[in-house]
C-alpha cells in the first residue's frame, strides 16, 4: 500500500469518526457568500468576525455590499448564503450617523434639512432566489437584523422563518438552548453577551427554535416579556435553514460560546453535523 493510500484511508476513517469534516475530503470545498452592511453595522466588524469562524472550519467565504446584485445567478456558484444586514437603504441620505431625532434637533438649522426616509431594497424576485436557493439544497444563514428584511418580502420571510420586531439598546442578556435537542446545541452552557436582544416573531413549527434570550434582571420590552426567540434551524427542501439573533458587536459575535455556535451552524447547513 502506497502513502497516499495510507493517508486517504486514514482520513476516509477520521471522517467517519468525526474528527474532520466531510468535505476535507472533497478537492473542491463548498463555498459561501455573505451579503454584509448597513447604516447600522459597519462591515468590517462583521467581515473580520465571520472570517474567524470560516478559518477554523477551514471554508472559503466571499464577501459583498451589493444588495442590488442579489439573484438566482449570483448565488449559482455557492452552497451556503449569510446575511447580516438590514431591509433598509436611504436613497435620500439622511442627516447623520444615527436616525435619533435627538441628533437632528442639535443641529444647525435642523428645521432645514428633509426628513429621512428608507425604502426595502429587497424585491420579491430576490426573496424568491433566497427561496429557491435553499429549496434546491442550499444552505441559508440569516444572522441578527437580517430578520427584518421579512418585514419587506413575502418570499425571503418563508424561508427564513420569522421577522424582526424590535430591540431595546445594548444590554447583558443570556442566551441559551431551549428543550428542543439539536446538533448545534447539544452540550451547550448558557452565555452572557452585551449586545441587542432582538425580540423576533417566529412562523413556523415551534420545536425548531433551538435558542432563546432572556434578560435575567427583569428588563422587558414593548410589552414582550423578559424573552425571545434567539435561533432556529430547520430543514427547507432539499436545503436548511440556521437563524441565530446575536450580532451587533463584534465582542458578542467573538463570544467563545457563540463562535462554536456559529461554526456548529454551518457545519449542519453543509449536512456535516
Amino acid at each position: 500500500m502506497t502513502l497516499s493510500q495510507i493517508s486517504r484511508r486514514m482520513l476516509i476513517g477520521a471522517i467517519a469518526a468525526g474528527a474532520v469534516p466531510a468535505w476535507a475530503a472533497n478537492k473542491v470545498k463548498p463555498r459561501a457568500l455573505a451579503l454584509i452592511g448597513d447604516r447600522y453595522h459597519n462591515p468590517d466588524y462583521i467581515h473580520v468576525s465571520l472570517d474567524r469562524v470560516f478559518h477554523e472550519l477551514d471554508l472559503p467565504i466571499d464577501y459583498t455590499m451589493d444588495y442590488a446584485g442579489l439573484s438566482a445567478a449570483s448565488l449559482k456558484p455557492y452552497q451556503l448564503l449569510l446575511i447580516l444586514r438590514d431591509g433598509m437603504i436611504w436613497p435620500g441620505g439622511y442627516s447623520g450617523p444615527d436616525a435619533y431625532t435627538a441628533y437632528e434637533m442639535d443641529l444647525e438649522d435642523a428645521d432645514k434639512f428633509p426628513a429621512a426616509k428608507s425604502v426595502s431594497w429587497m424585491t420579491e424576485e430576490q426573496g424568491l432566489a433566497v427561496k429557491s436557493f435553499v429549496e434546491a439544497g442550499g444552505g441559508f444563514y440569516p444572522l441578527h437584523n437580517s430578520s427584518h428584511i421579512s418585514l419587506s418580502s413575502k418570499n425571503y420571510r418563508a424561508v427564513m422563518g420569522g421577522a424582526y420586531f424590535g430591540h431595546p439598546p445594548l444590554r447583558p442578556f443570556q442566551v441559551h438552548a431551549t428543550a428542543n435537542a439539536h446538533p448545534i446545541t447539544a452540550g451547550m452552557k448558557p452565555f452572557i453577551v452585551n449586545d441587542e436582544q432582538h425580540y423576533v416573531d417566529y412562523d413556523k413549527d415551534p420545536r425548531a427554535v433551538i435558542l432563546e434570550s432572556e434578560n435575567l434582571d427583569g428588563l422587558t420590552y414593548e410589552g414582550r416579556g423578559t424573552k425571545s426567540p434567539a435561533g432556529w434551524a430547520y430543514d427547507y427542501g432539499k436545503g436548511r435553514v440556521v437563524f441565530t439573533a446575536v450580532g451587533h458587536t463584534i465582542h458578542a459575535m467573538w463570544n467563545p460560546q457563540y463562535i462554536e455556535l456559529q461554526k456548529r451552524s454551518i457545519r449542519w447547513l453543509l449536512k456535516d453535523l
